[in-house]
């Protein structure tokens, strides 16, 4: 049992390291399940230094502020309308 858990936080730091590198969950997840990992075991891995990378980030204190604005295109007016193609064409 022992030696089973040194494995799951060896392939933790493998799979923290690798993050690190840029390769992402889902490379990683394959490369370990075709080394001979089971599925289950490195399921638990990246759920264990998922849960480790989380308690390490930094807390935001300040929520970051949406601005928005409207921009026209040159010489849109909003009171130029144009009549639709039907109207124009039969007066109406």
């Amino acid at each position: 049992m022992a030696n089973r858990k040194n494995n799951l936080e060896d392939l933790v730091e493998y799979i923290k390291k690798n993050l690190k590198k840029g390769y992402t969950k889902e490379s990683l997840r394959w490369a370990l399940v075709l080394q001979g990992y089971s599925r289950m075991h490195v399921e638990n891995a990246i759920k264990k230094t998922d849960e480790t990378l989380a308690s390490q980030a930094p807390i935001l204190k300040t929520k970051p502020i949406i601005r928005h604005e409207i921009i026209e295109p040159k010489g849109y007016s909003p009171h130029s309308y144009k009549k639709p193609f039907w109207k124009r064409l039969f007066g109406k």
